[in-house]
């Protein structure tokens, strides 16, 4: 499935959110899209449920190497999500 930039949904509600937020975002937006539960993504980690909705919520950053693998996990092309996120204004 390719990747659908998920403006319409959060354009209005994010424009204006520091770029950590903005980035917490995208990948809430990208898990919904690809249609998974917090719970799947972290089978597919083989992480605990917690780990994703620490990241999503802000309590914990994701390094590199996982946010590669959390992309390979929702199905988004890790570029193509950081393309996304140098679109917003102020990041």
């Amino acid at each position: 499935m390719a990747w659908a930039r998920p403006y319409p949904l959060l354009h209005g509600e994010v424009a204006s959110y520091p770029p950590v937020s903005v980035f917490r975002s995208l990948l809430v937006a990208a898990r919904e899209r690809a249609g998974v539960s917090q719970s799947a993504v972290a089978g597919r980690l083989g992480r605990p449920q917690s780990f994703v909705a620490k990241y999503e919520g802000g309590e914990r950053r994701l390094d590199v190497v996982e946010f590669i693998q959390v992309c390979a996990a929702l199905g988004v092309d890790p570029a193509a999500l950081i393309g996304d996120l140098k679109s917003w204004p102020g990041t």
